[in-house]
């Protein structure tokens, strides 16, 4: 008896040990959880702020070049109106001859004319130069937007590829769980019946063999001893059923962050999550 309650002890030691290293990992994965779900936030604001960097760039450049279009425009309507005056004015210098003094001045102001055309269109000249420029700018930023465009279209990709991961990852999950939770509720209950099938058989034996009082009483030792050990395997499915469902809910709350994380709805499931309560709960 002594050989057998100290086997027991130690085996009691040796779960309630093998119970806590258990317990000890899984605040170690929580905890590792945590620091890569804040590594991926950190990420995706860096990335963020890259591209509102990019974005305001561009934006900067197509302003400049909207305003540069606008003065080509205006340098091009100047041109031509300089050039039907231009034509005006030799059309008259040809058709009035007459007189000679009113011919010249007409040329001299015509000369001025034509020195602002010259200046005018050497102007347009540096403008066109300043427009071939910002161009070439534009060009290399849509280049730079493109790769952002990919870059962000395959995250875009790795983070559907994630959400069907998850999705199909719960659904194992909870089927899992749910049937261990059933298993563990049927043995629970099994072990109660027999408990109690034991303890009639145990009365029945007792009122038909008229047992004396030390017989009686070590059977009553022995009896509670099978209790107890019945006892402590009800309490350590009762605890095993407790770290399922503790597990199950833990991964719900991590699979929820990861959604939120991602910026994904909790509603594009399609389905609602179920978690399980506490044993006690």
């Amino acid at each position: 008896e002594m050989d057998d309650k100290y086997s027991r002890k130690m085996e009691a030691l040796r779960e309630e040990m093998d119970l806590r290293r258990k317990t000890e990992i899984h605040e170690l994965e929580e905890r590792k959880n945590n620091q890569i779900t804040e590594l991926i936030r950190k990420h995706e604001g860096a990335f963020g702020d890259i591209k509102n960097y990019y974005n305001d760039i561009t934006a900067k450049n197509l302003s400049l070049i909207s305003l540069l279009k606008e003065q080509v425009e205006e340098m091009k309507k100047k041109e031509i109106v300089l050039e039907k005056e231009k034509m005006d004015v030799m059309l008259q210098n040809k058709e009035l001859t007459e007189p000679l003094q009113e011919a010249q001045e007409q040329v001299a102001e015509l000369q001025k004319k034509l020195a602002h055309y010259d200046k005018d269109k050497e102007s347009l000249m540096n403008t066109k130069a300043r427009l071939k420029v910002a161009q070439k700018d534009l060009k290399d930023l849509q280049w730079e937007h493109e790769v952002l465009e990919q870059r962000f279209s395959k995250v875009q990709a790795e983070r559907d590829e994630l959400y069907q991961k998850f999705t199909k990852a719960i659904n194992e999950v909870q089927q899992k769980t749910g049937f261990k939770n059933l298993l563990l509720e049927r043995k629970l209950q099994g072990l109660l019946s027999l408990l109690e099938q034991k303890e009639v058989e145990l009365g029945e034996v007792v009122s038909v063999s008229n047992l004396d009082p030390s017989a009686l009483s070590m059977v009553s030792h022995k009896l509670k001893d099978v209790l107890h050990s019945k006892n402590d395997t009800i309490q350590d499915l009762q605890l095993q059923l407790a770290r399922v469902c503790k597990a199950h809910n833990d991964m719900l709350q991590t699979f929820e962050a990861k959604l939120t994380a991602f910026g994904i709805p909790l509603d594009n499931l399609g389905f609602q999550p179920l978690a399980f309560p506490l044993p006690g709960q």
